[in-house]
């Protein structure tokens, strides 16, 4: 038997299979065991460098700047999926007035590197607050990378679905705002996920304009002498936040995914019930 794209392995390929996963799994250990003794042998893991943990004012700017990052992340992904879902219809719109400039502004800020725009807004045009600066580049780099991922959703669908949404007098916007666009956002959901993750990331670039979020503050408590500069044990736990903010993304991508497929199992299972109860007889009678 074989797959699409390779043939399937027999047992002597499965067992080097699993043998070059165990060396990798092995090899991946050592590095982190290093990594670990490395910063042991430093000093980083002494109860000393680990102290500014149980400070409570410590612990409440740590969430105040955690809250600042996850503020600015829920507003510029409302913002970017918005200005997705609207450049993705505009760039699939049949009127070229509207279809040329949605794909220059898509191009051009996809191009344009997030740190620039940032860093354009925020000395360039002065909006004043790092946030505004901050949202309004991952709002416009992430959107643009968004409104891809919607045009190849849609895109992706069968044409048998606008086709019939037309023949029951559907307008081309009520076509693409109830019928399209949301099979593409279930179609594309954990490319979206991918994204939002980015956007996520992303967020930690406004430490350069001095906005308050997690990274400027991990790098001004790491520079402090009254906690003999605890820079790495400081980047661990902050590295382990955005692990944590990450991975729940990922299990929200999951669940809705699950929540989908559960959902459109319910709709098959009662069209079938429908169509049993509209079986007819020969003497045109319902069984």
């Amino acid at each position: 038997m074989s797959a699409v794209l390779f043939d399937v392995p027999g047992p002597k390929s499965r067992v080097r299979h699993r043998l070059y996963a165990v060396v990798g799994v092995l090899a991946i250990a050592a590095v982190i065991g290093y990594v670990i003794y490395k910063f042991a042998d430093a000093g980083q893991f002494d109860a000393g460098m680990w102290e500014w943990v149980l400070y409570e004012q410590v612990q409440l700017e740590v969430l105040a700047a955690l809250g600042n990052t996850l503020k600015a992340f829920a507003v510029a992904t409302v913002l970017a999926l918005a200005f997705g879902a609207i450049f993705a219809i505009a760039r699939l719109s049949e009127h070229a007035a509207i279809r040329v400039p949605a794909t220059l502004v898509v191009e051009f800020f996809r191009a344009v590197p997030l740190v620039v725009m940032i860093f354009f807004f925020h000395y360039g045009l002065a909006l004043g607050a790092p946030f505004y600066s901050v949202v309004l580049g991952l709002t416009l780099y992430n959107g643009s990378v968004l409104a891809e991922v919607f045009r190849a959703g849609i895109l992706s669908l069968p044409k048998g679905q606008s086709e019939a949404a037309y023949a029951i007098g559907m307008r081309k916007t009520q076509v693409m705002r109830l019928v399209l666009l949301p099979q593409a956002l279930r179609a594309m959901l954990p490319a979206i996920i991918s994204q939002l993750v980015v956007l996520l990331k992303d967020t930690a670039l406004g430490f350069l304009i001095t906005y308050e979020e997690l990274l400027l503050y991990a790098r001004y408590l790491g520079s402090m002498l009254e906690f003999d500069r605890p820079l790495i044990p400081i980047t661990i736990v902050v590295g382990a936040m955005y692990i944590i903010m990450c991975l729940a993304l990922t299990g929200v991508a999951k669940w809705l995914e699950s929540r989908n497929r559960r959902s459109e199992k319910a709709i098959v299972a009662d069209g079938k019930a429908e169509t049993e109860e509209g079986v007819l007889t020969p003497d045109n009678q319902p069984v």
